[in-house]
């Protein structure tokens, strides 16, 4: 295993001991979970540029938006449909494996919001083609989401070049008192 994966996966293991152990009075909150897909069809890379590193062959940066939607069948959250999600992060990647940091915007029906931070780590599957896998946390909401807190994990395909993307999300959540 080449040292970037190496340290993407580290760091994947050190994030998943944060996640799996809540704050003492989040542990007295009553949890909800919701899991949903996010088909490829219902999602767009709107913005994506991408810097060649230099140091070894297939080494690159990329900075990159990507735009899902829900229009039918939406996941609900808090009793409210999720309708939009918006997802920014950079990516560090020696021939498609490497790691990600990602800061999500979770746009609800009635305008409220939560954002997440997410470490993902991507493995190429060849052709500009990989998996991914990636867990955080909920970093805050407005409105009714206000004082939201927990965890979310996902894994997936993409192919950025093709604009192509589509994933699981697992949210487990409760809000503080």
């Amino acid at each position: 295993m080449n040292r970037q994966a190496t340290f993407a996966l580290t760091v994947m293991a050190f994030l998943g001991v944060a996640v799996a152990l809540p704050a003492s009075d989040a542990l007295a909150q009553q949890k909800q979970q919701v899991s949903f897909k996010t088909p490829a069809a219902n999602t767009k890379y709107t913005q994506q540029t991408t810097i060649d590193v230099g140091d070894v062959p297939g080494h690159q940066v990329r900075v990159f938006e990507l735009h899902r939607t829900y229009p039918s069948d939406a996941p609900v959250i808090n009793g409210l449909k999720l309708t939009e999600m918006w997802t920014r992060g950079v990516t560090d990647f020696i021939d498609g494996t490497g790691s990600s940091v990602n800061y999500s915007v979770y746009m609800l029906e009635n305008g409220d919001k939560f954002f997440s931070r997410t470490a993902l780590v991507a493995q190429s599957l060849g052709s500009g083609k990989f998996t991914t896998t990636s867990a955080g946390t909920i970093t805050g909401g407005t409105g009714k989401l206000a004082g939201i807190q927990g965890t979310l994990r996902t894994t997936g395909t993409a192919q950025p070049t093709a604009g192509v993307a589509e994933n699981q999300t697992d949210i487990e959540y409760s809000f503080a008192k």
